[in-house]
């Protein structure tokens, strides 16, 4: 009896721990179609979805990132990109390569930090200063869907 307990004691102890929550990858995560909630030009709020907005063009801002790395990038002047994207090895960058059309000034390329991710809802802020907006580092809530 005593090692019937034991024994339905360690099956029940191993259930219970079940070897921890699978950690599901940012690149895995964010494969998704990503609409603007708000955004800020610098440290200027330019654009909040259902809101007064300074520039309501990022009411059509897109960024959706597909499986197999392939992006399409649509800024708030409606120009749509396509190209590749990738996540870093540290999980903390976003970079779009390869975009034709070129974004006025970029190469082909724009990476943005992550500073947050959940199932609906994206921060991203430009590594770089974006020509578009007059030279200044953009900072973008998005949401899907």
């Amino acid at each position: 009896m005593k090692t019937n307990f034991l024994f339905l004691f360690l099956i029940a102890l191993l259930t219970a721990c079940g070897g921890g929550t699978k950690v599901v990858p940012v690149a895995e995560r964010i494969q998704k179609s990503w609409s603007a909630q708000s955004v800020k030009e610098g440290t200027t709020p330019v654009f909040t979805k259902g809101g007064s907005s300074t520039k309501p063009g990022y009411g059509s801002f897109r960024l959706e990132l597909a499986s197999g790395g392939v992006a399409r990038f649509t800024d708030f002047d409606g120009i749509t990109c396509i190209g590749t994207w990738a996540i870093s090895s540290d999980e903390k960058t976003l970079t779009l390569t390869g975009l034709t059309p070129p974004p006025t000034g970029t190469n082909g390329t724009i990476s943005f930090t992550i500073s947050s991710l959940t199932d609906n809802s994206l921060t991203i802020t430009r590594t770089t200063a974006s020509l578009k907006t007059g030279g200044t580092i953009n900072e973008y809530q998005l949401v899907n869907p």
